[in-house]
């Protein structure tokens, strides 16, 4: 295969590729995002056909990424030297490939009977757990406040591993009208609310995560049909935000398993 080898860091394609990947800004005006790893250029292979653009780092490609970059010949390649290939990759360790893709939009089903609101969660890679855990259990949609984080940020997506792919994400939602729009029962989560294990979620339901340390707003407590908490032995007073939903939507999964 023939690729472009670029040296320079004022390439403009290289100030392109950057700004996408520190930006969310950047990211949403050209609907483009980077993919970090084999991984996550399968996956996204797997459901919406070839990028457009393959991202490889002079000298540190391994047989998995070979086989990757042989299986895309077609697709248009250019190498980085070492350095500037890692000011655009979100780990410390880059894998040596990455791949510029248009961001997908999957649409939200008719009538959801399972979603996840998130409420001003921060950190990226939290984030993309929580979507990987929502992708798991089957959610059918996930909210995202205007105060979360980006869901297609490098880092957010290296925490998905593939979730993006798969979950209809909508971004910027304003979860009151959400809350106050969904056909059945909200619970969230608060340290005075019911305990999970003595709800029934056979029925629609959605489930509102907030900040990591802030929790929900009070807006959001107050508009959700039910406070629910999670029972633990007090030793500690609340879980990690991505911990909170896993148990919340995996409870929600297993009483659906035995309609």
């Amino acid at each position: 295969m023939t690729f472009k080898h670029i040296t320079s860091r004022d390439n403009v394609l290289f100030k392109q590729l950057k700004k996408l990947a520190e930006s969310s800004r950047e990211r949403s005006k050209q609907n483009q995002t980077l993919l970090d790893g084999v991984h996550l250029v399968n996956a996204y292979i797997d459901q919406f056909g070839m990028p457009e653009l393959l991202i490889i780092a002079e000298g540190q490609s391994s047989n998995e990424v070979n086989g990757l970059i042989q299986h895309l010949v077609d697709i248009p390649t250019v190498m980085f030297t070492t350095l500037m290939f890692a000011e655009l990759t979100p780990v410390a360790s880059p894998t040596g490939i990455l791949a510029l893709i248009k961001i997908p939009q999957l649409d939200v089903p008719e009538a959801p009977d399972f979603v996840l609101m998130l409420e001003d969660i921060q950190d990226p890679g939290n984030l993309g757990g929580i979507l990987r855990t929502a992708a798991a259990a089957d959610v059918q949609a996930v909210y995202l406040s205007t105060g979360c984080t980006d869901a297609w940020s490098p880092k957010a997506l290296r925490g998905g591993q593939g979730a993006q792919f798969v979950l209809p994400i909508i971004e910027r939602a304003d979860l009151m009208a959400e809350v106050q729009q969904f056909k059945g029962q909200t619970l969230a989560t608060a340290m005075d609310g019911e305990s999970l294990y003595e709800q029934s979620l056979t029925e629609p339901t959605a489930f509102l995560i907030g900040n990591e340390g802030a929790g929900l707003s009070t807006t959001l407590l107050q508009a959700a049909s039910q406070k629910v908490h999670i029972p633990m032995s007090g030793k500690v007073e609340s879980l990690n935000a991505a911990t909170a939903a896993a148990i919340c939507l995996f409870e929600r999964a297993r009483q659906a398993a035995k309609l």
